[in-house]
Protein backbone atom coordinates (compact mmCIF):
# COMPACT_ATOMS: atom_id res chain seq x y z
CA UNK A 1 0.00 0.00 0.00
CA UNK A 2 1.47 3.43 -0.98
CA UNK A 3 1.58 5.69 2.04
CA UNK A 4 -1.07 9.00 1.77
CA UNK A 5 0.68 12.36 1.48
CA UNK A 6 0.66 13.23 4.47
CA UNK A 7 2.58 10.40 5.88
CA UNK A 8 5.26 11.41 3.19
CA UNK A 9 5.80 14.76 3.56
CA UNK A 10 6.39 13.33 7.59
CA UNK A 11 8.92 10.76 6.85
CA UNK A 12 10.65 13.51 4.00
CA UNK A 13 10.83 15.87 6.58
CA UNK A 14 12.06 13.30 8.93
CA UNK A 15 14.81 12.14 6.78
CA UNK A 16 15.85 15.36 5.54
CA UNK A 17 16.07 16.28 9.14
CA UNK A 18 18.61 13.47 10.48
CA UNK A 19 20.08 14.14 7.61
CA UNK A 20 21.16 17.80 8.57
CA UNK A 21 22.12 16.65 11.83
CA UNK A 22 24.62 13.81 10.36
CA UNK A 23 25.91 16.72 8.25
CA UNK A 24 26.68 18.64 11.07
CA UNK A 25 28.58 15.92 13.71
CA UNK A 26 31.96 17.24 12.32
CA UNK A 27 31.57 21.08 13.62
CA UNK A 28 30.02 18.90 17.18
CA UNK A 29 32.72 16.94 17.11
CA UNK A 30 34.96 19.92 17.42
CA UNK A 31 33.50 22.35 19.57
CA UNK A 32 34.53 23.15 22.62
CA UNK A 33 33.00 22.10 26.58
CA UNK A 34 31.81 25.53 27.28
CA UNK A 35 29.79 25.01 23.81
CA UNK A 36 28.09 22.58 26.42
CA UNK A 37 27.96 24.18 29.30
CA UNK A 38 26.35 27.06 27.20
CA UNK A 39 23.54 25.10 25.76
CA UNK A 40 23.04 23.54 29.30
CA UNK A 41 23.07 26.99 30.84
CA UNK A 42 20.42 28.53 28.56
CA UNK A 43 18.50 25.10 28.87
CA UNK A 44 18.55 26.19 32.84
CA UNK A 45 17.34 29.40 32.02
CA UNK A 46 14.46 28.66 30.06
CA UNK A 47 13.35 26.44 32.62
CA UNK A 48 13.43 28.89 35.13
CA UNK A 49 11.72 31.58 32.94
CA UNK A 50 8.91 29.13 32.09
CA UNK A 51 7.83 27.09 35.33
CA UNK A 52 4.62 28.33 35.40
CA UNK A 53 3.94 27.20 31.85
CA UNK A 54 5.46 24.05 32.90
CA UNK A 55 3.32 23.09 35.34
CA UNK A 56 0.35 24.34 33.46
CA UNK A 57 0.91 22.21 30.29
CA UNK A 58 1.72 18.95 32.75
CA UNK A 59 -1.51 19.48 34.84
CA UNK A 60 -3.81 20.03 31.29
CA UNK A 61 -2.27 16.53 30.47
CA UNK A 62 -3.51 15.02 34.03
CA UNK A 63 -3.94 17.36 37.12
CA UNK A 64 -1.17 17.19 38.43
CA UNK A 65 -0.79 20.04 41.08
CA UNK A 66 1.52 22.78 40.45
CA UNK A 67 3.50 21.39 43.68
CA UNK A 68 4.05 18.15 42.54
CA UNK A 69 5.17 19.50 39.01
CA UNK A 70 7.54 21.41 41.01
CA UNK A 71 9.42 18.32 42.46
CA UNK A 72 8.83 15.73 40.31
CA UNK A 73 9.06 17.32 36.69
CA UNK A 74 11.21 20.62 36.98
CA UNK A 75 13.50 20.02 40.33
CA UNK A 76 15.35 16.56 38.58
CA UNK A 77 15.73 18.28 35.39
CA UNK A 78 17.69 21.32 37.13
CA UNK A 79 19.82 19.00 39.58
CA UNK A 80 20.64 17.17 36.76
CA UNK A 81 21.84 20.48 34.94
CA UNK A 82 23.62 21.72 37.99
CA UNK A 83 25.25 18.83 38.39
CA UNK A 84 26.65 18.78 34.69
CA UNK A 85 27.63 22.22 34.83
CA UNK A 86 29.71 21.50 37.74
CA UNK A 87 31.34 18.35 36.59
CA UNK A 88 31.90 18.56 32.95
CA UNK A 89 35.41 19.91 32.62
CA UNK A 90 36.38 16.60 34.91
CA UNK A 91 34.43 14.14 33.04
CA UNK A 92 35.42 15.16 29.77
CA UNK A 93 39.26 15.64 30.62
CA UNK A 94 41.06 12.54 28.64
CA UNK A 95 41.86 9.87 31.61
CA UNK A 96 45.17 8.74 31.69
CA UNK A 97 45.18 4.82 32.14
CA UNK A 98 48.67 3.09 33.75
CA UNK A 99 50.38 0.60 31.28
CA UNK A 100 50.92 -2.96 32.28
CA UNK A 101 54.34 -4.25 32.01
CA UNK A 102 53.56 -6.18 28.65
CA UNK A 103 52.78 -2.82 27.72
CA UNK A 104 55.98 -0.81 28.75
CA UNK A 105 56.95 2.03 27.04
CA UNK A 106 53.48 2.90 25.75
CA UNK A 107 51.16 6.00 27.08
CA UNK A 108 47.13 5.44 27.10
CA UNK A 109 44.09 7.65 26.98
CA UNK A 110 40.32 7.42 27.28
CA UNK A 111 38.65 9.69 25.17
CA UNK A 112 34.84 10.35 25.87
CA UNK A 113 33.70 11.76 22.35
CA UNK A 114 29.78 11.72 22.01
CA UNK A 115 28.63 9.15 20.00
CA UNK A 116 26.87 11.27 16.84
CA UNK A 117 22.99 11.47 16.12
CA UNK A 118 21.01 10.50 19.01
CA UNK A 119 17.12 9.86 19.30
CA UNK A 120 15.49 10.27 22.65
CA UNK A 121 11.88 8.31 22.80
CA UNK A 122 10.26 10.11 25.99
CA UNK A 123 7.14 8.36 27.62
CA UNK A 124 3.53 9.96 29.13
CA UNK A 125 3.97 9.44 33.13
CA UNK A 126 6.14 12.07 33.69
CA UNK A 127 6.59 13.61 30.35
CA UNK A 128 9.06 16.50 31.11
CA UNK A 129 11.49 15.25 33.49
CA UNK A 130 12.00 11.94 31.54
CA UNK A 131 12.11 13.62 28.34
CA UNK A 132 14.47 16.85 29.30
CA UNK A 133 16.27 15.16 31.79
CA UNK A 134 18.16 12.38 29.09
CA UNK A 135 18.62 15.43 27.04
CA UNK A 136 21.18 16.81 29.37
CA UNK A 137 23.11 13.99 29.29
CA UNK A 138 23.14 13.80 25.38
CA UNK A 139 23.90 17.69 25.39
CA UNK A 140 26.62 17.18 28.12
CA UNK A 141 28.46 14.47 25.93
CA UNK A 142 28.16 16.40 22.79
CA UNK A 143 25.79 15.29 20.87
CA UNK A 144 23.05 16.25 18.17
CA UNK A 145 19.30 15.06 19.37
CA UNK A 146 15.91 14.37 18.03
CA UNK A 147 13.53 13.69 20.62
CA UNK A 148 10.06 12.02 20.27
CA UNK A 149 7.88 12.89 22.75
CA UNK A 150 4.42 11.17 23.77
CA UNK A 151 1.29 12.00 22.28
CA UNK A 152 -0.62 10.84 25.26
CA UNK A 153 0.55 14.15 26.84
CA UNK A 154 -0.05 16.92 23.83
CA UNK A 155 0.45 19.46 26.05
CA UNK A 156 4.06 18.54 27.45
CA UNK A 157 4.99 17.59 24.32
CA UNK A 158 3.88 21.21 22.42
CA UNK A 159 5.93 23.02 25.27
CA UNK A 160 9.27 20.57 25.03
CA UNK A 161 8.68 21.33 20.95
CA UNK A 162 8.80 24.86 21.58
CA UNK A 163 11.39 25.18 24.08
CA UNK A 164 13.79 23.47 21.91
CA UNK A 165 12.58 25.29 19.16
CA UNK A 166 13.14 29.01 21.47
CA UNK A 167 17.05 27.20 22.07
CA UNK A 168 18.63 25.36 19.45
CA UNK A 169 18.90 24.99 16.00
CA UNK A 170 17.33 21.78 14.77
CA UNK A 171 20.64 20.56 13.56
CA UNK A 172 21.58 20.04 17.45
CA UNK A 173 18.34 19.72 18.75
CA UNK A 174 14.93 19.13 17.60
CA UNK A 175 11.39 17.44 18.37
CA UNK A 176 8.98 15.42 16.31
CA UNK A 177 5.95 15.47 17.56
CA UNK A 178 3.13 12.18 16.55
CA UNK A 179 2.20 9.16 17.06
CA UNK A 180 3.27 5.52 16.17
CA UNK A 181 3.52 5.94 12.73
CA UNK A 182 6.54 8.73 13.39
CA UNK A 183 8.06 6.47 16.18
CA UNK A 184 8.28 3.67 13.38
CA UNK A 185 10.07 5.66 11.04
CA UNK A 186 12.26 7.17 13.67
CA UNK A 187 13.35 3.76 14.33
CA UNK A 188 14.27 2.64 10.76
CA UNK A 189 17.17 5.59 10.78
CA UNK A 190 21.11 4.80 11.74
CA UNK A 191 21.12 6.46 14.65
CA UNK A 192 24.01 6.19 16.62
CA UNK A 193 22.30 5.87 20.01
CA UNK A 194 18.66 5.14 21.00
CA UNK A 195 17.37 6.09 24.86
CA UNK A 196 14.32 4.66 25.45
CA UNK A 197 11.74 5.15 28.39
CA UNK A 198 8.54 3.07 28.35
CA UNK A 199 7.19 -0.86 29.13
CA UNK A 200 9.17 -3.80 28.45
CA UNK A 201 6.91 -4.86 25.06
CA UNK A 202 7.84 -1.49 24.06
CA UNK A 203 11.58 -1.78 25.33
CA UNK A 204 11.93 -5.02 22.79
CA UNK A 205 10.18 -3.48 19.68
CA UNK A 206 12.80 -0.64 20.02
CA UNK A 207 15.70 -2.94 20.61
CA UNK A 208 14.74 -5.04 17.47
CA UNK A 209 15.31 -2.08 15.41
CA UNK A 210 18.12 -0.48 16.49
CA UNK A 211 19.59 -3.97 16.00
CA UNK A 212 18.97 -3.41 12.10
CA UNK A 213 21.21 -0.83 11.85
CA UNK A 214 23.51 -1.96 15.51
CA UNK A 215 22.98 1.09 16.95
CA UNK A 216 23.49 1.41 21.23
CA UNK A 217 20.30 1.77 23.51
CA UNK A 218 19.48 2.74 25.97
CA UNK A 219 16.67 1.32 28.19
CA UNK A 220 14.60 2.85 31.00
CA UNK A 221 11.56 0.05 31.29
CA UNK A 222 9.88 -0.88 34.51
CA UNK A 223 8.44 -4.15 35.99
CA UNK A 224 6.59 -5.02 38.88
CA UNK A 225 8.70 -3.58 42.12
CA UNK A 226 8.16 -5.48 45.18
CA UNK A 227 8.51 -3.79 48.66
CA UNK A 228 9.31 -5.70 51.36
CA UNK A 229 7.70 -4.86 54.60
CA UNK A 230 9.71 -7.10 57.84
CA UNK A 231 9.01 -7.80 61.28
CA UNK A 232 12.16 -5.15 62.31
CA UNK A 233 10.27 -2.22 60.04
CA UNK A 234 9.23 1.18 61.78
CA UNK A 235 5.91 1.01 60.62
CA UNK A 236 4.53 4.29 60.40
CA UNK A 237 8.01 5.36 58.08
CA UNK A 238 7.50 2.66 56.01
CA UNK A 239 3.67 3.03 55.54
CA UNK A 240 4.12 6.95 54.68
CA UNK A 241 7.15 6.32 52.07
CA UNK A 242 5.27 3.65 50.44
CA UNK A 243 2.09 5.61 50.35
CA UNK A 244 3.50 8.57 48.96
CA UNK A 245 5.50 6.77 46.44
CA UNK A 246 2.56 4.74 45.54
CA UNK A 247 0.12 7.21 44.92
CA UNK A 248 1.86 10.38 43.77
CA UNK A 249 0.96 11.03 39.83
CA UNK A 250 -1.84 8.83 40.78
CA UNK A 251 0.52 5.60 40.70
CA UNK A 252 1.90 6.31 37.21
CA UNK A 253 5.44 5.59 38.41
CA UNK A 254 7.85 3.35 36.81
CA UNK A 255 9.91 2.99 40.44
CA UNK A 256 6.87 2.96 42.04
CA UNK A 257 5.83 0.00 45.05
CA UNK A 258 4.10 -2.38 42.61
CA UNK A 259 3.23 -5.21 45.26
CA UNK A 260 3.90 -5.05 49.31
CA UNK A 261 4.82 -8.10 50.60
CA UNK A 262 4.60 -8.04 54.05
CA UNK A 263 5.26 -10.21 57.39
CA UNK A 264 2.03 -12.12 58.41
CA UNK A 265 2.16 -10.64 61.64
CA UNK A 266 2.42 -6.64 61.27
CA UNK A 267 -0.15 -7.05 57.87
CA UNK A 268 -3.07 -5.50 59.53
CA UNK A 269 -0.71 -2.69 61.41
CA UNK A 270 0.78 -2.02 58.10
CA UNK A 271 -2.97 -1.95 56.19
CA UNK A 272 -3.94 0.59 58.89
CA UNK A 273 -1.08 2.82 58.74
CA UNK A 274 -1.19 2.74 55.08
CA UNK A 275 -5.07 4.19 55.39
CA UNK A 276 -3.75 7.09 57.74
CA UNK A 277 -0.87 8.15 55.33
CA UNK A 278 -3.39 8.16 52.52
CA UNK A 279 -5.50 10.31 54.31
CA UNK A 280 -3.27 12.83 55.46
CA UNK A 281 -1.21 13.08 52.21
CA UNK A 282 -3.59 13.11 49.95
CA UNK A 283 -7.12 14.65 51.03
CA UNK A 284 -8.04 18.10 51.86
CA UNK A 285 -9.91 18.14 55.49
CA UNK A 286 -12.63 15.88 55.29
CA UNK A 287 -13.60 16.82 51.82
CA UNK A 288 -13.73 13.75 49.87
CA UNK A 289 -10.53 12.45 47.74
CA UNK A 290 -11.89 13.40 44.27
CA UNK A 291 -12.27 17.25 45.57
CA UNK A 292 -8.51 17.39 46.56
CA UNK A 293 -5.83 19.47 44.70
CA UNK A 294 -3.02 17.16 45.51
CA UNK A 295 -3.84 14.55 43.68
CA UNK A 296 -3.50 13.59 39.82
CA UNK A 297 -5.33 11.94 37.62
CA UNK A 298 -5.23 8.73 34.94
CA UNK A 299 -3.79 10.16 32.00
CA UNK A 300 -6.33 8.76 29.53
CA UNK A 301 -9.33 7.16 28.72
CA UNK A 302 -7.62 3.87 27.69
CA UNK A 303 -5.34 3.24 30.51
CA UNK A 304 -8.29 4.36 32.98
CA UNK A 305 -10.43 1.72 31.56
CA UNK A 306 -7.61 -1.04 32.01
CA UNK A 307 -7.03 0.10 35.79
CA UNK A 308 -10.94 -0.13 36.20
CA UNK A 309 -11.10 -3.37 35.02
CA UNK A 310 -8.50 -4.68 36.77
CA UNK A 311 -10.01 -3.56 40.00
CA UNK A 312 -13.59 -5.15 38.79
CA UNK A 313 -11.49 -8.54 38.70
CA UNK A 314 -10.74 -8.42 42.32
CA UNK A 315 -13.72 -7.01 43.74
CA UNK A 316 -15.34 -10.17 41.53
CA UNK A 317 -13.13 -12.70 42.49
CA UNK A 318 -13.66 -11.64 46.13
CA UNK A 319 -10.23 -9.96 47.33
CA UNK A 320 -10.61 -7.52 50.21
CA UNK A 321 -10.79 -3.98 49.81
CA UNK A 322 -9.24 -1.88 52.70
CA UNK A 323 -9.38 1.34 51.10
CA UNK A 324 -10.88 2.74 47.68
CA UNK A 325 -12.80 1.43 44.74
CA UNK A 326 -14.32 4.39 43.76
CA UNK A 327 -14.19 5.64 39.93
CA UNK A 328 -15.58 8.68 37.72
CA UNK A 329 -14.71 7.69 34.58
CA UNK A 330 -15.07 11.38 33.12
CA UNK A 331 -12.72 12.71 35.52
CA UNK A 332 -10.34 9.44 35.21
CA UNK A 333 -10.41 9.49 38.80
CA UNK A 334 -9.71 6.05 40.98
CA UNK A 335 -8.88 6.22 44.12
CA UNK A 336 -6.29 5.29 46.24
CA UNK A 337 -6.61 1.16 46.34
CA UNK A 338 -5.13 -0.77 49.01
CA UNK A 339 -6.34 -4.34 48.54
CA UNK A 340 -5.57 -7.97 49.77
CA UNK A 341 -6.11 -11.56 49.89
CA UNK A 342 -5.34 -11.53 46.22
CA UNK A 343 -7.28 -14.36 43.83
CA UNK A 344 -4.70 -16.87 42.03
CA UNK A 345 -4.18 -15.70 38.45
CA UNK A 346 -5.50 -11.76 38.76
CA UNK A 347 -4.29 -9.63 36.03
CA UNK A 348 -3.18 -7.42 39.19
CA UNK A 349 -0.21 -9.51 39.87
CA UNK A 350 0.58 -10.80 36.26
CA UNK A 351 1.70 -7.50 34.71
CA UNK A 352 3.17 -3.80 35.88
CA UNK A 353 0.02 -1.94 37.69
CA UNK A 354 0.92 1.55 36.89
CA UNK A 355 -1.40 2.75 38.69
CA UNK A 356 -3.41 3.90 42.63
CA UNK A 357 -3.89 0.03 43.26
CA UNK A 358 -1.52 -1.27 45.71
CA UNK A 359 -2.21 -5.12 46.62
CA UNK A 360 -0.40 -6.74 50.10
CA UNK A 361 0.65 -10.28 50.14
CA UNK A 362 1.69 -11.61 53.32
CA UNK A 363 4.83 -14.12 53.76
CA UNK A 364 5.59 -16.41 56.91
CA UNK A 365 9.07 -16.80 56.34
CA UNK A 366 11.74 -14.75 54.01
CA UNK A 367 12.55 -17.59 51.90
CA UNK A 368 9.30 -17.59 50.36
CA UNK A 369 9.28 -13.93 50.11
CA UNK A 370 12.78 -14.42 48.46
CA UNK A 371 11.28 -17.21 46.08
CA UNK A 372 8.13 -14.74 45.23
CA UNK A 373 9.66 -11.66 43.97
CA UNK A 374 12.34 -14.40 41.87
CA UNK A 375 9.48 -15.78 39.89
CA UNK A 376 8.89 -12.73 38.39
CA UNK A 377 11.04 -10.40 35.64
CA UNK A 378 13.74 -8.54 37.15
CA UNK A 379 12.07 -5.41 38.39
CA UNK A 380 13.44 -1.79 38.07
CA UNK A 381 13.00 -1.25 41.55
CA UNK A 382 13.00 -3.09 44.79
CA UNK A 383 12.61 -1.98 48.23
CA UNK A 384 13.21 -3.47 51.79
CA UNK A 385 11.72 -1.73 54.71
CA UNK A 386 13.64 -3.19 58.35
CA UNK A 387 16.58 -2.98 60.62
CA UNK A 388 17.48 -6.14 60.83
CA UNK A 389 20.58 -6.39 58.73
CA UNK A 390 21.13 -9.82 58.24
CA UNK A 391 17.59 -9.78 56.52
CA UNK A 392 18.73 -7.38 54.35
CA UNK A 393 22.13 -8.84 52.98
CA UNK A 394 19.78 -11.98 52.68
CA UNK A 395 17.29 -10.32 50.15
CA UNK A 396 20.28 -8.39 48.43
CA UNK A 397 22.27 -11.71 47.65
CA UNK A 398 19.47 -13.72 46.63
CA UNK A 399 17.52 -11.29 44.28
CA UNK A 400 18.43 -9.24 41.65
CA UNK A 401 17.32 -5.35 40.44
CA UNK A 402 18.24 -2.38 38.85
CA UNK A 403 17.85 -0.59 41.63
CA UNK A 404 17.58 -1.28 45.73
CA UNK A 405 16.14 1.47 48.34
CA UNK A 406 16.71 0.31 51.88
CA UNK A 407 13.75 2.02 54.13
CA UNK A 408 12.74 4.38 51.78
CA UNK A 409 11.37 4.47 48.40
CA UNK A 410 12.24 6.22 44.42
CA UNK A 411 15.01 8.32 46.22
CA UNK A 412 17.28 6.68 44.39
CA UNK A 413 16.32 7.93 40.95
CA UNK A 414 17.66 11.97 42.57
CA UNK A 415 20.81 10.56 43.58
CA UNK A 416 23.11 11.76 40.68
CA UNK A 417 26.19 10.06 42.22
CA UNK A 418 24.65 6.56 42.21
CA UNK A 419 22.85 5.14 38.28
CA UNK A 420 19.64 4.55 37.76
CA UNK A 421 18.55 1.56 35.53
CA UNK A 422 17.11 -1.64 35.41
CA UNK A 423 18.54 -5.41 34.33
CA UNK A 424 17.44 -7.37 31.88
CA UNK A 425 13.76 -7.39 31.69
CA UNK A 426 13.52 -4.05 33.39
CA UNK A 427 15.83 -2.60 31.68
CA UNK A 428 19.19 -2.30 29.38
CA UNK A 429 22.27 0.49 30.33
CA UNK A 430 22.41 3.32 33.42
CA UNK A 431 21.29 7.08 33.49
CA UNK A 432 21.71 10.14 35.43
CA UNK A 433 24.99 12.30 36.43
CA UNK A 434 28.71 10.89 34.99
CA UNK A 435 26.36 7.38 33.73
CA UNK A 436 23.85 9.39 31.94
CA UNK A 437 26.70 11.26 30.04
CA UNK A 438 28.43 8.11 29.48
CA UNK A 439 25.71 6.26 28.50
CA UNK A 440 25.90 9.60 25.24
CA UNK A 441 29.55 9.20 25.35
CA UNK A 442 31.84 6.19 23.25
CA UNK A 443 34.68 5.84 25.71
CA UNK A 444 37.73 5.56 23.41
CA UNK A 445 40.91 4.12 24.09
CA UNK A 446 44.26 5.84 22.71
CA UNK A 447 46.98 4.24 22.69
CA UNK A 448 50.62 5.83 21.63
CA UNK A 449 53.80 3.07 21.08
CA UNK A 450 57.37 4.64 21.85
CA UNK A 451 59.52 4.39 18.49
CA UNK A 452 62.37 1.96 18.21
CA UNK A 453 62.08 -1.19 20.18
CA UNK A 454 58.80 -2.21 22.07
CA UNK A 455 57.91 -4.36 24.36
CA UNK A 456 55.80 -6.48 21.75
CA UNK A 457 58.58 -6.32 18.51
CA UNK A 458 60.48 -9.26 20.11
CA UNK A 459 57.82 -11.41 19.69
CA UNK A 460 57.41 -10.95 15.87
CA UNK A 461 57.85 -13.31 13.20
CA UNK A 462 60.11 -15.49 12.32
CA UNK A 463 59.47 -17.69 15.35
CA UNK A 464 63.15 -18.52 15.89
CA UNK A 465 64.15 -20.82 19.00
CA UNK A 466 64.74 -17.21 20.83
CA UNK A 467 61.02 -15.91 20.26
CA UNK A 468 59.61 -19.28 21.41
CA UNK A 469 62.05 -19.30 24.24
CA UNK A 470 60.55 -15.58 25.28
CA UNK A 471 57.23 -17.15 24.82
CA UNK A 472 57.79 -19.82 27.16
CA UNK A 473 58.97 -17.38 29.93
CA UNK A 474 56.05 -15.45 29.03
CA UNK A 475 53.45 -17.75 29.83
CA UNK A 476 54.50 -18.55 32.64
CA UNK A 477 55.10 -14.81 33.71
CA UNK A 478 51.41 -14.02 33.71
Amino acid sequence: MMPNLEEKLVSDWINDLFKRQQAHLPTLRKEPVSTRKAHLKRLKQWVLSHRPMIQRAVYADFKKPAAEVDGTEIFPVLDEIAHALANLDRWTKPKKVDAPITMLGTRSLIVAEPKGVCLIIAPWNYPFNLCVGPLVSALAAGNSVIIKPSEATANTSALIKKMCDDLFEDRVVAVCEGGLEVSQHLLKLPFDHIFFTGSPAIGKVVMKAAAENLTSVTLELGGKSPTLVTPSANLKDAARRIAVTKFINNGQTCIAPDYVLVHESIKDKLIDRLKEEVKALFQEGEKPLEQSPHYARIVNEKHFARLSNMLEELVEKGAQLHLGGRVDAADQFIHPVIVSDIPAGAQIMEEEIFGPLLPILTYKNLNDAIRLINSKPKPLALYIFGSDSREREQVLQETSAGTVCINDCAIQFLHHNIPFGGVNNSGIGKSHGYFGFLAFSNEKPVLRQRSGITSVSPLYPPYTGGVKRIMDWLLKFI
